[in-house]
């Protein structure tokens, strides 16, 4: 399976370096030529039965997984994180969506497209599949046990075979558009509220990105520990880009970015990614929904349409569970004043203060009905997955709903 650089709606280019953007927005998109089933249905069978056999020992599975892995292979272990709780558990998931997606060879290919680009930044190279696939497929027999067969053993090097030729393919078709790491000096520093902070970098080198997308990035003091943030602003002409960041307990990240980091320090940015961007709307109304720091890809959203001239009207909703929790509230009021197109509503659901109380869910109901707007969502997975049942209940298409997938997006696919 190969893959090409298509421009949305016109005929295959390669497209020049400066005009590339990642997996939507500025309009290109990576694609197969060609897609194909990889496997048999039967093959298909035999796969997710040992799947069901191995699933209750996944855990120590992929313990097994990386200590053969590092045994055999001891050069890649600098390509991982100290602590491997996180990376095993993402391995798992990783895998077990492969196998989910195993006979939907579109969605397949797009996961793991969307897999090979994201690992470029790990410095994976072609080299290191081999040795993966070789200890996955050690891990699967020894964990399957007398359930391991010849026959299932051909099925797995067949589908580990099509992934990894997926994954290179977009890498190295990645690799003539992009860079896979661009270095950052943070420029401004400001904290909003306790355990929050504006974080604005300079890029190095020009990052094209679209508003409402988000960023890997990885900090000078946690090498190889990567976190997910989308930038708060529309594309700028200085080429800076603002996270909103809030100090998670235990997150690594988050607490260097707001408790450590100053101005002058390095991070570096993997390549944006995300379809929640304005030009998957169709309607010219848009409802955007914001819970805490959510409110940064949506900030970002509100300034790329004033970017476009102000042609849809947006109606913003943000809610918190106290007003001292109610974050960025009166940034977005001073840009509705600026704005006739842009309405602001924030809700409280836990505190009795002047103005709207309930949760974001109950007050959309309030002022619905939403059915002719695209939806916007962010924040919370909680509060993101609540509203977005209360919309579709209300009328609302789930293709006119748009939101980033959860806890580590590129292990997730709409």
């Amino acid at each position: 399976m190969r893959f090409r650089i298509r421009r949305a709606g016109g005929a295959p280019e390669t497209p020049q370096p400066e005009e590339q953007t990642p997996a939507a927005p500025a309009g290109y998109t990576v694609e197969p030529e060609t897609v194909e089933a990889p496997l048999s249905d039967h093959e298909t069978a035999l796969i997710r039965a040992s799947v069901a056999v191995v699933e209750p020992l996944a855990a120590d599975m992929t313990v097994y997984f990386y200590a053969i892995l590092f045994a055999r292979y001891p050069e890649v272990r600098s390509m991982f994180p100290p602590g491997l709780d996180a990376q095993r558990d993402r391995l798992l998931r990783a895998l077990l969506r492969i196998v989910d997606l195993v006979d939907d060879p579109e969605k397949l290919v797009r996961f793991c497209g969307h897999l090979g680009r994201d690992h470029r930044k790990f410095g994976t190279l072609p080299a290191h599949f081999p040795a993966v696939g070789e200890c996955l497929l050690a891990s699967l027999a020894r964990y399957a046990g007398p359930a391991w067969t010849q026959e299932i053993a051909a099925a797995w090097t067949k589908a580990y075979g099509a992934v990894a030729d997926v994954m290179i393919s977009a890498a190295e078709e990645d690799a003539t558009v992009r860079p896979a790491l661009w270095p950052a000096t943070i420029v401004h520093l400001a904290h909003r509220g306790p355990g929050i902070a504006e974080v604005t970098v300079q890029p190095h080198m020009p990052y094209a990105y679209a508003a409402g997308q988000y960023a890997s990035i990885v900090t000078p003091w946690h090498p190889r520990q990567w976190r997910y943030y989308s930038p708060a602003n529309a594309p700028r002409e200085d080429g800076t880009l603002t996270f909103h960041v809030r100090a998670v307990p235990g997150g690594t990240v988050s607490q260097a970015l707001v408790h450590r980091a100053a101005v002058g320090d390095v991070v570096q940015l993997g390549a944006p990614m995300g379809d929640m961007v304005l030009d998957a709307a169709v309607h010219g109304d848009l409802l955007c929904v914001a819970g805490g720091t959510g409110l940064a890809p949506i900030r970002a959203l509100v300034e790329e349409v004033a970017r476009r001239g102000g042609r849809h009207q947006v109606s913003l909703f943000l809610g918190a569970r106290t007003g001292a929790e109610l974050y960025g509230v009166d940034d977005m009021l001073r840009m509705a004043q600026r704005h006739h197109w842009l309405t602001v509503r924030a809700a409280v659901s836990d505190e009795y203060i002047p103005g709207i109380r309930g949760s974001l869910p109950e007050v959309l109901t309030e002022y619905g009905p939403w059915y002719q707007h695209d939806v916007f969502l962010s924040g919370p997975a909680a509060m993101v997955t609540s509203a977005r049942e209360t919309l579709a209940l209300g009328g609302t298409s789930a293709d006119r709903i748009h939101y980033d997938p959860f806890d580590t997006p590129v292990l997730a696919t709409p």
